[in-house]
């Protein structure tokens, strides 16, 4: 389960000559891991860092990108860290950002699943951490930068096994970064409309952490053996959002060159006026004037999450509806950092020469994991369902019928729970990404993945955050999600190979899977990512049309 062991389990690899430590072709019983005061030692703007070498591969993990948050830094944007002028030791990963972590594992059978990786957490969150084959060698290797799930509340750059970049920077010879950044409302407490100037960038800090990060890459990872002209950002679920966000913020322009968004998209940002609104019922419940907003910033970080969720709640208490399914704590459209209205609406505006692969999977969300009474579910009892609850949304109320029966004409082989986890994750925020990002000159391509795993009686199905691992070459290491073995290490064979091709050239074309076209609106190209792959024109376009 932890962290640091989970780099451990899988076979050596590639020779790296002259740039590994070590004497002679390695063995299966020859030393692995080489660690020392002349080995791994890397620069970096800032100051030397000080990583190891793990079946050739480098890692550096915890490298500040940005300075401590906490304090007067609280709600401010972010500041570049201190020069250090010894070799800073790079071998431990960086401080988890403030979150809620109470009952984090109650669920024997999720925490079993998922065995999410947490190290200490701190507001002294902005580190990241590096893979790569070699250093400083002029090698201009495409790089990956790593944005996590969460749904802006939760999560860190390590939080699951399959997030791990070694293999893939081993397969694909290229340089991996993940990172941490500010969450939920120490991220995105939009206190502009109460504090005024002092405060106008509040609401989007942790977006720009996640920008910091990407200058960070700009100014460094050729040190690392990257190309700072060919980096690709990716992430899954809000991490996915998160990707689209970036893409079509004016700070990104010429950072990002390919951007790839996981179960997890968006056309937009969260109304200004709504988050305005949530910041002085923040200040309305600390009890505070708006000269007194310094006051949020002394408090605890744990003190002042429970606060800002009181805030919201109350809100949302006296405002029904106000925000809907993506209300809270996220990025705030205001119009400086991130524009209001739907992104990519320019044709040659932001990212318009940034091609994106957008994947999402068959059953997002997988009702029936632990719950093995709902696979006996019968179309009626799945329909009165879906009318009362679809996923994290709410039901569809006198819909639900109509609903159900598209999808089962669509899917005449899905059982009703697998429709009702069809409908549950449907792909329409997907196709709406898609067709607006298809505006712009840069390709789009769309894969849904529809692998199921032989485990928990095959009631997992392809469930959210599963296909992380295949994209990244780690099934043989996220066992949890896989079962491991060669079925689904063929799958990752294929995708990973996509993945990086996506990432040097901009087409995901030229291995193993089918010939790829581009995303049309008019087609709706979609590669299925099975045991099988094949590409489908829209295969769910008219039960989808059914969905309010």
């Amino acid at each position: 389960m932890g962290a640091g062991a989970a780099g451990i389990g899988l076979a050596s690899g590639i020779s790296l000559g002259a740039s590994r430590p070590g004497q002679n072709a390695p063995s299966n019983d020859d030393q692995v891991l080489f660690i020392g005061d002349d080995t791994a030692i890397a620069d970096t703007v800032y100051g030397k860092v000080q990583g190891f070498v793990l079946r050739d591969i480098y890692q550096f993990r915890g490298i500040p990108y940005g300075a401590d948050t906490s304090g007067k830094n609280r709600f401010m944007p972010p500041r570049q860290p201190e020069p250090w002028s010894d070799v800073r030791p790079a071998v431990w990963w960086g401080n988890t950002a403030p979150q809620i972590m109470d009952n984090r594992y109650a669920n024997p059978w999720y925490s079993f699943a998922d065995h999410w990786n947490y190290d200490d957490v701190s507001e002294d969150c902005l580190r990241l951490n590096v893979w790569t084959p070699a250093l400083a060698d002029g090698g201009k290797r495409p790089v990956m930068v790593w944005y996590h799930g969460g749904g802006y509340r939760n999560g860190n750059g390590i939080e699951q096994d399959g997030y791990m970049g070694e293999n893939l920077s081993r397969k694909g010879d290229i340089v991996f970064v993940s990172i941490n950044h500010r969450l939920g409302p120490i991220g995105f407490s939009d206190l502009s409309g109460v504090g005024g100037e002092a405060y106008q960038h509040s609401g989007n800090v942790g977006a720009l952490d996640m920008v910091a990060a990407l200058e960070w890459v700009s100014q460094n990872i050729a040190n690392f053996g990257g190309d700072p002209n060919n980096v690709t950002i990716m992430g899954q679920s809000g991490g996915g959002s998160k990707v689209c966000t970036l893409a079509a913020m004016p700070a990104t322009r010429g950072l990002i060159h390919k951007a790839v968004p996981l179960s997890g998209s968006s056309t937009s940002a969260l109304d200004q006026e709504y988050s305005q609104k949530l910041g002085s019922y923040i200040l309305k419940e600390a009890g505070l004037q708006a000269g007194e907003i310094g006051k949020l910033q002394e408090m605890a970080w744990k003190d002042y999450i429970l606060l800002a969720g009181r805030a919201q709640e109350t809100m949302e208490k006296e405002n029904p509806g106000g925000g809907g399914f993506r209300g809270g704590f996220r990025p705030v459209a205001d119009g400086v950092h991130i524009p209001k209205g739907t992104f990519y609406s320019e044709a040659s505006g932001v990212s318009s020469d940034v091609p994106m692969l957008i994947c999402s999977t068959f059953h997002e969300w997988g009702m029936s994991r632990t719950n093995p009474e709902l696979e006996k579910i019968d179309a009626a009892g799945a329909k009165k369902m879906l009318a009362d609850q679809a996923g994290f949304r709410g039901g569809f109320g006198d819909k639900a019928a109509e609903i159900y029966d598209a999808y089962a004409k669509a899917f005449p082989n899905a059982k009703p729970i697998e429709i009702m986890c069809l409908v549950s994750s449907n792909r329409k925020s997907v196709v709406e990404t898609a067709n607006a990002k298809s505006a712009q000159p840069a390709p789009v391509y769309v894969a849904w993945f529809g692998w199921e795993p032989p485990l928990f009686n095959n009631r997992m199905r392809a469930f959210h955050c599963l296909d992380i691992c295949f994209w990244f070459y780690n099934t043989d290491l996220m066992l949890t999600h896989t079962g491991g073995g060669s079925r689904p290490r063929a799958l990752a064979e294929k995708m990973s190979d996509g993945l990086l091709q996506f990432m040097r050239t901009g087409n995901p074309n030229g291995g193993d899977l089918p010939e790829w076209a581009a995303y049309t609106p008019e087609r709706g190209e979609t590669m299925i990512l099975d045991d099988h792959c094949e590409l489908l024109d829209d295969p769910d376009r008219q039960a989808r049309q059914t969905l309010p």
